[in-house]
């Protein structure tokens, strides 16, 4: 295995730079899936179907913006890049918008939350999109070197267990005891809309200071000489055709689709079977586990990324795999009303995992992009990304807009002030358990069959710059 030579190697303030965006990523895209069941079905009293039917469609939306952001991101020529400005200016309006997602009134019947849960979300879907596309596309251009792609990738998912943390403690924070009503029970909504402020301020912050830290190194040596268009049908049916793609990016929809489906599910375990219904109580045991989240996944992006430079990216990601598999079957043991504390392995080894899985994943895809590269000639980040969306969203809209009606399925009912019904726990934790591992089995079947390994990468590498020359 040779060592990195030191021009592919990426500033520590560059990577730092990309890092950041996890801030925006986790809050754009995750705080609200994990903060609404809690505001709008637990304190407000709107359907879970409805709730996941929302957040269904806001999903395929963002698959139409991201195809869109990313084809144009990829065109764009400007004195700042192809990518800065676009993050620039979705960033800051992200982080002006997420509190508005929550600007709603009291006593205002389902359909009219409903109404506002989904408007909201199809206008955020699109800024978004424009944050998010242009910056997973920096992540596949930042180094032309196999190996230190997966450390660009590690530094980002090290600082990604920060804004993380953000999604484990949202309930705590919104029952805090200054948020109290008159009647002595936390206003969630109050809470929440406090929260969302605060990280909506961070995220304009971090927005400007990515602006100024990141560099696109492959636009100042390759793709400024390009002047042909990418035209937008490639975004999708050219990009398809990448066989290495296409595996890898079923692999990453059967994990992505299998986890979402029960995504909601932890947290009601711990509410409504671990703490007796007690949501105080489950804020709590949930920030707590967020930690454990956190520290758990530090550890799995270098554990994790170790094999991969030792064994090889495919390796790495057969390990992970494997390991996820282990881990949600283990669920049925960790959410334990007697052993409050094994919920910390629960979601300690699923982060260990998803950890691991990200960080490899990000590394697979530049490789990915470099196979395209020598095929057509173009560097077409920013199609992969919006490509990836469009199917993997999908997926993920289907998984997210069951977990709602799955929910519903196990009987749960949200008026019930303590524990749940022995019969809905009992399914709760099947599915918990289940669900996800047949999703897991495909994704390791997909890997295992994964074509681009370091030596194969090196000779693209070498291919690409005797045409081009060097980035």
């Amino acid at each position: 295995m040779p060592a990195t030579a030191r021009t592919d190697k990426v500033p520590v303030s560059q990577k730092v730079g990309y890092g950041l965006g996890s801030f925006l990523d986790m809050w754009g895209h995750w705080l609200y899936s994990s903060f609404a069941y809690s505001v709008f079905n637990i304190f407000l009293g709107v359907a879970p179907g409805l709730i996941s039917t929302a957040m269904m469609l806001k999903t395929l939306m963002d698959a139409a913006s991201d195809a869109m952001f990313g084809w144009l991101s990829d065109n764009a020529r400007t004195r700042w890049g192809r990518r800065r400005p676009f993050m620039l200016v979705g960033g800051v309006l992200a982080g002006v918008g997420l509190p508005l997602l929550f600007a709603v009134g009291r006593g205002w019947t389902e359909m009219q939350y409903f109404t506002f849960m989904l408007v909201s979300l199809l206008i955020y879907a699109p800024v978004m999109s424009c944050f998010n596309m242009p910056w997973v596309s920096l992540g596949a251009e930042m180094t032309p070197d196999y190996h230190e792609r997966t450390v660009v990738f590690q530094v980002k998912n090290a600082i990604q267990k920060l804004p993380e943390l953000g999604l484990f403690v949202a309930v705590q924070f919104a029952t805090l005891s200054i948020f109290n009503g008159p009647d002595g029970k936390p206003d969630v909504l109050q809470g929440a809309q406090v929260y969302t402020s605060i990280l909506g301020a961070i995220m304009v912050a971090v927005s400007l200071a990515m602006f100024l830290l990141v560099r696109e190194r492959y636009y100042e040596k390759v793709v400024i000489t390009q002047t042909a268009k990418v035209p937008f049908r490639d975004t999708l049916y050219r990009t398809l055709r990448n066989r290495p793609f296409r595996t890898l990016l079923s692999a990453m929809m059967a994990y992505g689709m299998a986890t979402a489906m029960v995504g909601t599910l932890g947290f009601y375990l711990t509410v409504y079977y671990v703490c007796k219904g007690d949501l105080a109580l489950g804020g709590r045991w949930n920030s707590a586990m967020g930690l454990s989240g956190m520290a758990f996944g530090f550890a799995g992006i270098f554990f994790f990324g170790a094999i991969a430079k030792r064994l090889g990216k495919r390796a790495g990601m057969m390990a992970v795999l494997s390991g996820a598999i282990a881990a949600f079957i283990g669920d049925w043991w960790f959410y334990n009303p007697e052993l409050p504390f094994l919920q910390l392995f629960a979601s300690g080894f699923v982060a260990f995992t998803g950890a691991g899985f990200w960080t490899i994943y990000g590394s697979m895809l530049a490789d990915v992009v470099d196979h395209d590269e020598l095929q057509t000639e173009q560097r077409r980040e920013g199609s992969f990304s919006a490509c990836q969306s469009w199917i993997s969203r999908a997926g993920m809209a289907l998984g997210s807009g069951a977990s709602g009606w799955i929910l519903q399925f196990t009987g749960f009912d949200s008026q019930i002030q303590g524990p749940q019904d022995e019969n809905v726990i009992l399914v709760m934790r099947l599915l918990m358990s289940g669900v996800p591992v047949i999703g897991l089995l495909i994704a390791l079947f997909l890997v295992s069959r994964f074509k681009l390994d370091e030596a194969r990468v090196h000779e693209i590498r070498l291919q690409l710059e005797a045409r081009r020359g060097t980035v």
